[in-house]
C-alpha cells in the first residue's frame, strides 16, 4: 500500500479564516486542490484574534513549548476541518500580542516566527511527519531554516524536504531579524550573498530550502536579474537549478459568473450578452450616464507604486478626446489616494475612486467593466487579470510576471488581452487606445471576451506541478542525506 504524500503548508493567510491579499487565495485554495490529487494536507496558519474559535468545531487541541532565548514559551495547537482541509490554528502569547495579520514591529516578527516552529513542534507531538514542509514567503521562512539547521540530528525531521515559495521577493522581512536570533535561528552563509541580507528571514528560506518556487515562470526568471532580484539575484541564480515557477490558479467555483450572487444577470462564457445588464446598472451606480456604447474601464487592488496607478491616471489624461468611462477601487499609499481623488474632482463625469476594499463591488466591477487595468510595474503572478477574463472582462496588462504569462495580445491572433511593454503612461495610453478601437467593432469585441472566458485558470493543473515539485524536493533532500 502506497501512502499519501504528505504535506504541512505554512501560510500567513487563508480564505476564509484570514484574508489581506492574493495570498490569501493562495492559501485557502491551493491546499484543497492538492487534497483532491490525493495528498494528505495540514494547513497552519497563526490563530490572529480575529479568528473566532467559539463560531467553528475543535477536532483536536495540542500543547506545545517552543525556545526563546534558552526559556520556554508555551503554544496551543488547535486542529480544525474547514473546507475538507485540516488546519493548525497556533496561538500563543506572541500571537495574541500583536492584534492584526499584519501588525508591523517587533510583534510581528517574533508572531510569525513562533508559528512556524510550533506548527513544527506539533506536528511531531502527535507524531504526524511531514515529507514536504511547503513554507510561502518570510513570514513562514523560520520552519525552512530551522529544519536546515537541526533536522539532521532529529530522526523525527531526518528525511522531511523543504519547499519554499516566493510570492513577492520585494518583502523580506526586514527589522524581524532580532526574533530570528531570539528562536536560535542561524544567519544564512550562502557564498554569493551580500552581508546586508545575511540575517533577513526571507533569505534564509532562500538559501536553506531544499527546492524554490515562486508564482510564475515569467518571474522565476525575472528575480535572478538586477531589475527585479533586490540584490538578491547572485544567489539565486546559483539556485536556478531548484528554482521553479508555477503560476497561481482561482478556484472557478468562487469566481463563477454564472452562479455570483453579486451580478444583477448572471452569465456564462456562452452568454457574455447578459453582461449589459450589469454594465448599465454599474454606469447607474456610478453616477455615469447609462450608454453601452462607451468603454467602462476598471482598476481593482493595491495603490501602491508596483501596481502602477500613477500609469493607468495619467494615460486616462491623454486618452480625453475619447469617450470613456472608469473606476478605480482599492486603497494604498496615501499620495495615491490623493492623486486618485484629486482625478476624480477633475473628472467627475467619468471617472469615480472608491477608496474601499469591497468584496462585492468588486465582483460588479469585474462582470460589468468592458476592461480591467493591470499596469503593475511588476507583478509575480496577480489573479485580477485572470478573474476579469473569467467574467468577460478583457485585461489591458504590462508584459511582467504572471501578466505576462496569463495574457495573450490581441495583435498576436487568438488574443485574450491587450499588452503593453513599457512601464510608461505612453505605452499604457497606446494599448488603451487599441483596445478601444476593437470594443467599437461589436463582433471582434464579442470573439475576444469568448476567447478571455473560456481561459481555465483552475487549480487543478499548478496543484499538479506542486506535486512534482514535492517529489523532486524530496529527492533532493535524499541525495544531501
Amino acid at each position: 500500500m502506497v501512502l499519501p504524500l504528505k504535506v504541512l503548508f505554512l501560510c500567513a493567510e487563508a480564505t476564509p479564516l484570514a484574508k489581506v491579499g492574493g495570498l490569501g487565495d493562495v492559501g485557502g485554495e491551493l491546499p484543497r486542490a492538492l487534497r483532491q490529487l490525493g495528498l494528505d494536507v495540514r494547513s497552519s496558519l497563526p490563530r490572529y484574534p480575529s479568528i473566532d474559535l467559539a463560531a467553528r468545531t475543535t477536532r483536536a487541541q495540542t500543547n506545545v513549548e517552543i525556545l526563546r532565548r534558552g526559556e520556554s514559551l508555551g503554544a496551543v495547537v488547535y486542529r480544525q476541518r474547514i473546507r475538507g482541509t485540516d488546519v493548525l490554528l497556533v496561538d500563543g502569547e506572541p500571537v495574541a500580542r500583536d492584534r492584526q495579520v499584519y501588525g508591523g514591529g517587533k510583534e510581528e516578527g517574533e508572531k510569525f516566527v513562533f508559528w512556524s516552529l510550533a506548527a513544527l513542534a506539533a506536528c511531531q507531538q502527535t507524531g504526524w511527519r511531514p515529507d514536504v514542509v511547503h513554507a510561502h514567503d518570510w513570514h513562514s521562512a523560520a520552519a525552512v531554516s530551522w529544519l536546515a539547521a537541526y533536522r539532521a540530528e532529529d530522526p523525527f525531521w531526518r528525511t522531511t524536504a523543504a519547499v519554499f515559495t516566493i510570492h513577492n521577493l520585494a518583502y523580506a522581512g526586514a527589522g524581524h531579524e532580532e526574533a530570528w536570533h531570539a528562536y536560535g535561528l542561524p544567519d544564512a552563509s550562502r557564498r554569493a550573498l551580500p552581508d546586508w541580507a545575511r540575517s533577513l528571514p526571507l533569505v534564509g528560506a532562500l538559501t536553506d530550502a531544499d527546492w524554490l518556487t515562486t508564482v510564475s515562470p515569467s518571474y522565476a526568471s525575472e528575480i535572478t536579474t538586477p531589475d527585479f532580484g533586490f540584490g538578491l539575484d547572485p544567489m539565486l541564480v546559483e539556485r536556478r537549478a531548484s528554482l521553479t515557477g508555477i503560476l497561481n490558479g482561482i478556484d472557478l467555483s468562487l469566481w463563477n459568473p454564472a452562479t455570483d450572487r453579486a451580478l444583477k444577470a448572471r452569465f456564462t462564457a456562452e452568454t457574455l450578452e447578459r453582461r449589459g445588464r450589469n454594465k448599465l446598472g454599474m454606469q447607474n451606480e456610478l453616477g455615469f450616464a447609462s450608454d453601452g456604447a462607451v468603454p467602462l474601464l476598471a482598476f481593482i487592488g493595491r495603490l501602491e507604486h508596483q501596481k502602477g496607478i500613477d500609469l493607468m491616471l495619467q494615460s486616462l489624461a491623454m486618452l480625453l478626446d475619447l469617450p470613456w468611462q472608469a473606476v478605480v477601487l482599492g486603497t494604498g499609499q496615501v499620495e495615491l489616494e490623493e492623486m486618485a481623488t484629486s482625478f476624480e474632482q477633475g473628472h467627475t463625469g467619468r471617472f469615480r475612486f472608491r477608496r474601499s476594499y469591497d468584496p462585492d463591488l468588486a465582483r460588479r466591477i469585474y462582470g460589468s467593466a468592458d476592461m480591467v487595468i493591470v499596469p503593475s510595474r511588476y507583478e509575480p503572478c496577480g489573479l485580477v487579470q485572470m478573474i476579469g477574463m473569467r467574467y468577460g472582462c478583457i485585461p489591458v496588462v504590462r508584459a511582467t510576471g504572471g501578466l505576462r504569462d496569463t495574457v495573450r495580445d490581441h495583435a498576436l491572433g487568438s488574443g485574450t488581452g491587450f499588452v503593453f511593454a513599457e512601464p510608461s503612461p505612453m505605452a499604457l495610453a497606446e494599448a488603451l487606445r487599441r483596445a478601444m478601437r476593437l470594443f467599437g467593432e461589436p463582433r471582434g469585441w464579442a470573439q475576444l471576451q469568448h476567447r478571455a472566458a473560456r481561459r481555465d485558470f483552475g487549480w487543478d493543473r499548478p496543484a499538479r506541478k506542486y506535486a512534482a515539485v514535492y517529489r523532486r524536493a524530496m529527492r533532493a533532500r535524499g541525495a544531501r542525506r
